[in-house]
């Protein structure tokens, strides 16, 4: 259908501007009527992907379809997964693409250069780090000498680019605006207010630094928002920040109200038992954390 080697290279740039692992992204090419639920669904029938989630569509004009980036709950084993896949709904195929089918596995220079590419670095990064300030052992081996000096320098290079996601823990907030209806780039405000707040109670990061990652996920009305906050008392934390948020896009229901209305909820006759249950996990999240600041 397509040169699935131009879409490899999508799917890498896109895990890299999401945050998401390589080996549990995924890219399918789906009809652009179609609805996350339904791709979530449908991605689900593949037994060895088990939990599947939409991280983000774009359209794709030469194919005239939505090109859609899916994370896997574990790493997707490259022997199992289909090319493509059947929508029970239509019995349309979906092309499916993955990392796996870019690359030999004992072609090291791929490996290499994948690894290099994710990281942001270069082949000039790498070969810095053989100049070393330190003299190096004497040895009689020439050949050892040269071997350490090899393993030394990428044991430092895999230390090194390994460091920015020790230090970051949480993949990049997507984007929220505040804007009706919500643009396929973005998550409705729930489901983006999940994951910012996730990150803000879990990661070790600094106040500094959680406060600068809602920053940049804002735009429009709800950028305006933070940075009203952020005028009107400049040591604002990021708990203050999306507080602010929830008064402006959520509802003004009370904890109680939440809790009963959680109780009430019961499972749609054409809704999935996966999106029931995932509407209720939402549902008793936002319970929990209204109640807990009163």
């Amino acid at each position: 259908m397509a040169d699935h080697t131009g879409l490899a290279a999508e799917l890498k740039r896109w895990c890299r501007g999401e945050g998401l692992e390589e080996a549990k992204a995924l890219l399918v090419l789906v009809p652009e009527e179609v609805e996350i639920a339904q791709i979530e669904e449908t991605m689900e029938t593949i037994k060895c992907l088990e939990r599947v989630r939409v991280r983000g569509r774009l359209f794709h004009t030469p194919l005239s379809c939505l090109m859609v980036l899916c994370e896997c709950k574990q790493s997707i084993p490259k022997d199992n997964v289909p090319k493509e896949v059947l929508d029970p709904h239509t019995g349309e195929k979906w092309p499916i693409v993955t990392l796996n089918e870019c690359a030999a596995p004992d072609d090291f220079a791929v490996k290499l250069k994948s690894l290099l590419d994710t990281e942001g670095r270069t082949i000039e990064d790498l070969q810095r780090l053989f100049i070393s300030p330190a003299p190096p052992q004497p040895s009689s081996d020439p050949s050892i000498n040269s071997t350490e000096s090899v393993l030394q320098a990428v044991g430092d290079f895999l230390e090194k680019a390994r460091k920015p996601q020790a230090e970051g823990g949480y993949r990049r907030l997507r984007l929220f605006s505040g804007n009706l209806p919500v643009p396929l780039s973005e998550d409705p405000f729930d489901h983006w207010l999940e994951q910012a707040w996730l990150m803000v109670e879990e990661s070790d990061c600094t106040d500094k630094e959680r406060r600068r990652r809602l920053m940049e996920s804002l735009k429009g009305p709800a950028l305006e928002i933070a940075k009203s906050v952020r005028e009107s008392n400049p040591e604002a934390g990021p708990v203050e920040y999306l507080e602010a948020l929830e008064s402006a896009f959520c509802s003004a229901e009370s904890g109680d109200d939440l809790y009963f209305a959680f109780r009430l909820m019961q499972q749609q006759p054409s809704e999935k038992l996966s999106d029931f249950l995932r509407r209720l996990e939402r549902a008793l999240a936002k319970v929990e954390r209204r109640i807990s600041r009163f």
